[in-house]
């Protein structure tokens, strides 16, 4: 199992473009969609903070969302 996660939601673009730069960077990850794997409850009561989505763990980190990931993999 990976400890890259994005939590994610239907017909999010930052959310596709994020899983397409994690595997253009060969990083595996899962995803957790919101509405099928978890509430928006769940959500915020891992992320009190998110306000956007996707919400990005990687490897092992919340590290927040879309541009997050880019400043991380940089």
């Amino acid at each position: 199992m990976s400890n890259t996660i994005i939590y994610s939601k239907p017909n999010c673009s930052h959310c596709v473009a994020a899983k397409r730069m994690l595997d253009t960077w060969k990083i595996e990850y899962s995803v957790r969609e919101l509405g099928t794997d978890l509430s928006r409850e769940e959500l915020l009561n891992l992320f009190p903070t998110a306000r956007t989505m996707p919400q990005i763990v990687l490897h092992g980190e919340h590290i927040g969302g879309y541009a997050e990931l880019q400043l991380a993999l940089s």
